[in-house]
């Protein structure tokens, strides 16, 4: 599994360890306000031994995230496969941070690591980002990497009850678009 470094982060193997914070962050109203229900400890658990399992078999998917400053794990970053259940297909790009991190461009910083991976190793032709079309602060990270929104591929979410987290927002940045796999 490759690491992946920035100016500020590590994007690592996930260790026993980052396995509390996690759980943390997953019981974590604020943290979880565009992603649903709160999980139980047992659920963070299961959820990190399968992103683990997924990273294993493909060769990307969600790294752990820690500050080199402090050697502090603040979330999660990658790259993952869209569902088979989603109404549009490809590779997207992801972070949830603990809330202490959120404000200083980690997000940003992460995601454009995971976007040089995807291009400069995977050689993915196009990399996607959603999110509920009420959760701002993610949609900004998304413009920030230089994605772009066209409000006729917005969704609903078919693995998500009717409600205020089933309107979705589509962003896409294709590898054409990029001048070099180091995001300016």
């Amino acid at each position: 599994m490759p690491e992946l470094r920035t100016d500020r982060l590590l994007l690592r193997r996930w260790r026993e360890s980052d396995l509390e914070p996690w759980a943390a962050m997953n019981a974590d109203p604020e943290v979880r306000e565009h992603l649903g229900d709160l999980l139980t400890r047992e659920q963070s658990d299961a959820v990190a031994a399968l992103m683990q399992a997924e990273f294993d078999q493909r060769g990307f998917g969600w790294w752990a995230l820690e500050s080199q400053a402090t050697g502090e794990f603040i979330g999660r970053a990658g790259l993952d496969v869209v569902g088979e259940d989603m109404p549009f297909a490809g590779v997207d790009v992801g972070w949830r941070l603990t809330r202490t991190a959120w404000g200083h461009g980690y997000a940003t910083e992460a995601a454009r690591a995971c976007l040089a991976f995807g291009f400069g190793v995977l050689g993915l032709p196009e990399v996607l980002a959603s999110t509920t079309v009420n959760n701002l602060r993610s949609q900004a990270v998304m413009r920030r990497i230089g994605m772009t929104r066209n409000p006729a591929d917005d969704f609903e979410d078919p693995s998500v009850p009717e409600g205020p987290l089933r309107r979705c927002v589509l962003y896409r940045t294709p590898a054409e678009l990029r001048t070099t796999y180091r995001d300016t």
